[in-house]
């Protein structure tokens, strides 16, 4: 994915807008980032649209597979349950935009650990995603942390990864220690999928 100058800010009024404009910007070559998180944030979160796609379970936050992209990206509604988080994880070189829906997400930032993965992570910085912001991450800025900090309200984010990725790799914070994970699907399309395939480590 490159950075070319940008030439033409692309808005989305609904969902089914923001999927087709995604499929054309990712029939180019060049992809410019800065245009991916603009348009990602241009899409003013209406619960009619995503509901179908938003399935959540009591004891982990969710995946929910929304649209393929022609194998280019995959786009997924991420379901958190009050308190709910992800381990620390980076993002196999993919690049990763996450918008938030519903209610609000605290994103924490940490850097590689060393190549001996001994001792505890480095915290960067710690922000809280509100509706309607969209963020971005890949490999070069760090790892990072999701959760709910609610334990009240749920959550939902929108989830763009580019190229595609099964498995990515989780931290220990206090070690450094990573492990490769195989990430599954909650549902795919609004459909729940079979119960055996839906159960991995870590769904990030």
């Amino acid at each position: 994915m490159d950075l070319p100058v940008q030439t033409e800010v692309c808005k989305a009024q609904t969902l089914g807008e923001l999927i087709e404009i995604l499929h054309r910007l990712f029939s180019d070559d060049k992809v410019s980032v800065a245009e991916i998180q603009t348009l990602m944030e241009s899409y003013e979160s209406n619960p009619e649209e995503w509901t179908r796609f938003a399935q959540f379970d009591q004891f982990r936050y969710t995946r929910n597979l929304v649209d393929k992209g022609n194998g280019k990206f995959n786009l997924m509604i991420l379901c958190w349950g009050e308190g709910h988080g992800s381990s620390i994880h980076d993002h196999t070189d993919s690049h990763c935009f996450m918008k938030i829906l519903q209610g609000n997400l605290k994103e924490t930032l940490f850097e590689w650990p060393g190549k001996k993965g001994a001792g505890a992570m480095v915290k960067k910085s710690e922000r809280v995603l509100r509706e309607n912001q969209c963020a971005y991450i890949n490999d070069s800025i760090g790892l990072h942390r999701v959760e709910n900090p609610s334990h009240t309200e749920t959550a939902v984010s929108l989830h763009l990864y580019s190229p595609p990725f099964e498995a990515c790799h989780t931290f220990d914070q206090r070690t450094g220690h990573k492990q490769k994970v195989q990430m599954t699907f909650y549902s795919q399309f609004g459909e729940r999928t079979p119960y055996a395939a839906s159960i991995s480590q870590e769904n990030n």
